[in-house]
């Protein structure tokens, strides 16, 4: 069974993306936010009006360089695959997404990810080499999640991404037989790694250098 190994918030700096690809990590991820029309990658929070960016234990003055989403992919020489998460609930995120791919990364294979449906979906449907991945993180998301990947109507996506707290066996095996891909997060100790990859997942997002690299090796 090929297993992925997804390097969690590696795309959300340049020097995260240089380790990333020194692991050898399949997939980067990176946060995208649309932000004054502009899409950064980043994983800190504005504040509204206030001026600094947030993140539980973390402030940084707004006014700091922010990484631009163009910035990341023309960075890029070792042609990574990057699994884009669409922040924030507003479909013209993916609309600013789709241009900006078509123009900057033509043909690449990319993966896009996010809770809000919408606006993944649309960057597939513009772009033929997108892979749209849903994500979920609760169980409300996770019965909305069934619902569209069982829905024999709709095209199913590439993959999923679950919340490791939702995973059983049954659910897995039954995603499985509907999309390529079944990913989880957070995976950043080798306890879990074993628990998840017994369920069946086929996609691993971690933190953690030492976990990805076993992940490689497992699938080696």
């Amino acid at each position: 069974m090929t297993l992925l190994a997804v390097a969690h918030r590696a795309g959300n700096s340049l020097d995260g993306l240089h380790e990333a690809n020194l692991l050898g990590a399949d997939v980067i991820e990176c946060d995208v936010h649309a932000y004054r029309g502009r899409l950064e990658v980043r994983h800190l929070k504005t504040a509204g009006p206030l001026p600094f960016l947030w993140d539980r234990w973390e402030l940084v003055p707004a006014s700091a360089p922010r990484l631009g989403l163009h910035e990341l992919l023309a960075t890029d020489r070792r042609g990574a695959v990057f699994m884009l998460d669409l922040k924030g609930r507003r479909e013209s995120t993916g609309r600013a997404v789709a241009d900006l791919l078509h123009e900057h990364a033509p043909g690449h294979p990319v993966l896009v990810c996010g809770r809000h449906w919408p606006a993944v979906e649309h960057v597939a449907e513009a772009l033929p080499y997108v892979s749209p991945v849903l994500s979920a993180r609760t169980r409300a998301e996770l019965a909305a999640l069934r619902r569209r990947v069982g829905d024999a109507g709709r095209r199913a996506p590439y993959g999923v991404s679950l919340h490791a707290s939702l995973l059983t066996e049954r659910l897995v095996a039954g995603l499985r037989q509907r999309v390529e891909t079944v990913m989880t997060w957070p995976v950043n100790d080798p306890a879990v790694l074993d628990r998840v990859q017994a369920l069946g997942v086929n996609g691993v997002i971690s933190d953690e250098p030492a976990i990805l690299r076993e992940v490689r090796r497992r699938a080696a």
